[in-house]
């Protein structure tokens, strides 16, 4: 027979008293989460894959052109399955924050080792590609050269004393033996 026996309605009450304790946490982790989250976001790493074909690449690439010169304009096909040599896949896809994501393919098409035909639907040049990926400045643009009327205005610097003055040796003289016999 048990010394000391606790009465029944002590468990019970501790067991309530941790769940609501835990209920409370929750409800509390929740709020503060919800509340963090919608303020500050996090992070997100900026995907680029592919490469970027523009426009004026593609105008240099015709029908019969070598396929050691396409390599050399648009650079190493993304794709290049070797079930299927005569066709070069270019892919270029990015992802960043704030933007929607840009897809765009290009497709070269080979009958033996030139071109035979490239598909390339609607590619923006390379003024309308770094337009669509530059971020907007923050405020104004600062002037990174001086106009004719302000290098005139600027002060004349001071001027340097001769070389010869500065030649003069200070302080004690001294007299060393020669390095070689005479």
């Amino acid at each position: 027979m048990p010394l000391f026996r606790l009465p029944r309605i002590v468990p019970v009450t501790a067991a309530l008293l941790g769940l609501a304790t835990l209920a409370g946490c929750t409800l509390i982790t929740r709020t503060m989460s919800d509340g963090i989250t919608s303020v500050i976001t996090p992070y997100r790493v900026e995907v680029v894959q592919g490469n970027v074909v523009t426009r004026e690449q593609i105008a240099a690439i015709k029908p019969g052109t070598q396929r050691a010169r396409v390599r050399d304009v648009l650079g190493s096909p993304l794709l290049a399955d070797p079930f299927h040599a005569q066709r070069w896949d270019y892919v270029f896809v990015i992802r960043r924050q704030g933007t929607e994501p840009q897809q765009r393919s290009v497709v070269v098409l080979f009958d033996g080792d030139v071109v035979k035909s490239v598909q390339a639907p609607d590619l923006p040049s390379e003024l309308e590609f770094v337009a669509s990926i530059s971020r907007p400045s923050r405020g104004e643009v600062p002037k990174l050269e001086l106009t004719d009327e302000e290098r005139k205005n600027l002060p004349l610097p001071p001027k340097v004393e001769t070389a010869a003055a500065a030649a003069v040796p200070q302080g004690a003289v001294r007299n060393y033996p020669p390095l070689e016999a005479p």
